[in-house]
Order: structure tokens, then sequence, then C-alpha cells
């Protein structure tokens, strides 16, 4: 499992907004584990703070062209290029403070980001990255332009840029993201607009401090002005850049197939509420870590009369998980085990301990959906019967998680003393009929 990471020291650095012009000063800090990306105006009074997450985004029309972000009517502008550094390179919990309303556009790309945080250095933390797996398809579409979001293992993007005869052709680029390609094939692509926008754009208040040198400027032939490309195919590059820093609205790594035709920041929008919304409709009760029974069945597929536990009481997902089962003389088993000495089956005491290590595993976001096989149990001991009117705690934690196996370790306990455990090994494999 990937740690959650931060950078290792402050830097700070400083620019022009490419849409306002104003001069400000940032300077990035670490951050602890959970918190996030969060902007600080320094310079209001309070220093308000603006989480970076999708329900701050502001909407395409409050701020065209760019991405921002508002939280109490204190905003920060165009974020996206220093959000794709961020989710290119890893970083999951960072300080932004800055003394004005919008982040510097530096190169017009995400490379001067990229370099800063390399300066700074990236420190791991303590506690496991939560990536959201994308269950559902995804399908939007706006005028010409479509994105279709599909479930992957990693974040791949597909994207077709096409202004019909505004570019000399049709750019394509398909991507598995990683740090590796992020930093050669994306990060460096600087944001562009064609020759024919600039006026309106200056009339709507916007582009006030690009230049020829942080925005490619294509003439009516596709030709860039006054400037050379880094790539043959840059202005495709710099969409997907958009696209990978608006994703990182949704709170955590997205594992998807992103397939997108002619999409900007407004349909990137849709997309990053459209997932959060699958990310709360899949996300698990936040009630003190108790899951009932609905909320288990949601994650394994047991079902009565084979269903051994009745609530999870507590959950580390991943790591460790306490569930609980009613012994009673109307369970099914006693029927038959033993008629005049009712005694809980060891087989099924094992069993619903496997459960509570199914659910534990199976709840983190890596595995949601995915079966646990269980393929060995092994030092398991009997210490004392289970009869009906006992409730049965059942303690679990993962001793390892590698790829596709899980090492579990569990025991059973009434009234404090332990009267079972083992230890288990299972496969996490996929779930053909979801």
């Amino acid at each position: 499992m990937t740690k959650q990471k931060t950078i290792a020291k402050d830097i700070s650095f400083s620019g022009i907004g490419l849409h306002t012009a104003h001069q400000a000063k940032v300077t990035l800090k670490p951050a602890p584990v959970d918190n996030g990306v969060v902007f600080i105006r320094r310079d209001l009074p309070g220093s308000p703070r603006i989480k970076a997450c999708v329900e701050n985004m502001l909407s395409a029309g409050k701020s065209p062209r760019r991405t921002s972000v508002e939280e109490n009517a204190a905003c920060v502008q165009t974020v996206e290029h220093l959000m794709a550094a961020l989710s290119g390179l890893g970083i999951d919990n960072l300080y932004v403070e800055l003394d004005n309303n919008e982040m510097p556009g530096l190169d017009g790309s995400s490379l001067n980001f990229v370099e800063f945080i390399e300066q700074a250095g990236i420190k791991e933390e303590g506690k496991e990255e939560d990536c959201f797996f994308l269950k559902e398809p995804i399908k939007i579409e706006e005028g010409g332009s479509s994105i279709i979001a599909l479930p992957s293992p990693e974040l791949k993007i597909s994207y077709t840029l096409d202004y019909n005869l505004a570019l000399p052709k049709t750019e394509f680029l398909e991507i598995t993201l990683n740090p590796g390609t992020f930093k050669k094939e994306i990060a460096g692509a600087r944001t562009f607009c064609l020759e024919s926008e600039i006026d309106e754009l200056k009339k709507q208040g916007l582009g006030q401090g690009a230049n020829y040198e942080n925005t490619l400027v294509l003439d009516k032939d596709g030709r860039v002005i006054k400037n050379k490309t880094r790539f043959p195919n840059e202005a495709v590059r710099h969409k997907v850049l958009d696209l990978i820093g608006d994703l990182y609205f949704t709170g955590a790594p997205v594992r998807a197939q992103i397939i997108a035709l002619k999409s900007g920041h407004s349909l990137n929008l849709k997309l990053v509420n459209k997932i959060n919304e699958q990310k709360m409709k899949n996300s698990l009760p936040a009630r003190k870590g108790v899951l009932e029974v609905t909320d288990i069945m949601k994650i394994i597929p047991h079902r009565e009369p084979f269903l051994f536990i009745d609530r999870i009481t507590s959950i580390e997902y991943g790591k460790r998980a306490t569930g609980i089962k009613n012994v009673t003389i109307n369970d099914y088993f006693f029927k038959g085990h033993f008629p005049g000495r009712p005694v809980m089956p060891g087989v099924i005491i094992v069993e619903a301990m496997a459960q509570v290590g199914a659910v534990m595993l199976l709840a983190s976001s890596e595995y949601r959906g995915k079966l646990a096989f269980f393929m060995s149990i092994n030092n398991v001991k009997f210490r004392k019967p289970v009869v009906p009117g006992d409730q049965l705690v059942f303690e679990v934690e993962t001793v390892k998680v590698k790829s596709k196996i899980g090492q579990v370790r569990g025991k059973a306990l009434v009234d404090g003393k332990v009267v079972a455990e083992a230890d288990f090994i299972c496969a996490l494999v996929e779930n053909a009929h979801t």
C-alpha cells in the first residue's frame, strides 16, 4: 500500500497570475496526514483557509477558463496547474500560503511547480493513501464535447482535441499516469489559446497576465506565434494536465480510465461531481466505525443462513476490525449440534471470524467489490465451548497484504476470554458478477 506524502520542508516562490496579473508570493508547507490540500490567504483578515475539494470549486460560469476555489468568500483562482503537479507527484497533504487571489502562472505549465516540490523534497507520512477506484461507468456530454470514465486499476487518460480548422490536425494522446510519465510527458505542456480569442478574453478581464512566453498563441492555421512548442502535440497534453489537476479535487487519487473529447474545465467539474457522488454512495457509514448487517452485505456476498456477523463495532479499513455475533438458541445449527446439549460448531466460529477479516480487507477502497477466497487456515485453537446466550466478539488484524494476497490473524472472545483463534491467508479476487 502507498503511504500518504507531503513535502519535507517549506519552499517559496512568486509570480503573476495568468488572468489577473496580480503579483503573489506563495509558500508551500508540509501538512499532516488526512489534511488534504489547503490554500491559506495570508493577505486577508484572519488568514482564511480554503480546502481543495469539490464542494469549494467555483462553477465555470463564475470562473471561466480556469479552476478556482472559494470558501467563506475567500477565493484562490487558477489552481489547476499546481493541483496537477501535486497529483502527478503523489502529494496528498499540503498547505499553500499566498498573499493574493490567484496562483502565479509561472511558465503556463506544471513544470515549475514540480521543480519547487522536488527542491523541497517529498516525505512519506505514517498513514496509507486512500485511493478511490471507480466502480460504475460515468458519461457526460456537453455540446460537442464528452467525457467518459470507466473502472480501471490505474489512472489512464485518452484525450482527443479537435477544434475543427483551428488546429492543423486532430491531436490525440493516451497515457497511463505515474510520477515518471507525468513529469516527462505532461508537466511541461503550457496553456494555450487561439489568436482569434484574445480580444474577447481581454474584454472579459481574462488573460491579463498572459504573454507569448507563458501561453502558446495559435493563429488560424494552428501555428504558434512568437514561440516554439515543447511537444509536437503540446495543446492536447495541456488539456490532459488540466484534467489531472481537476480530478484531484475528489480528495484522493482516482483510479479510472478517462476518455475525453474536447473537454475543458466545465466538463471536468461535472465529472468530478459525478465521481464524488459515486464516492459518497460507495463510502461506508461514519457512525463511530459501526457497520450494521445491511452495511456488511454491501461488502461481502454472504447471506442467510451463512452470514454470521451481526455488527462491526469498530474498523480501520485494511488494518483491524472488531465484530460481534449474538449466539441464540434460534441459530439453525443448534438443531443438530447437539440435541439436548447445544454447542456452536467450531468451524462456524472460524467462519464468522473469517467473515470479519473479509469485511476489514474489502472495506478499503482498493479492494471494494472484490471477493476474499481463503486459501489456508493455520494455528487454529478452540479453548472453550460457545453456547446460546453468549456474545462472540471477534478481533482481527492484518498481518500483511501483498498484491492480491492477504494474511489475517483473529481471535474470538466471550466475556473477555479467548475461546478460539486462527491465522488466515486469503486471495483477493475480482467478483465476476459485479
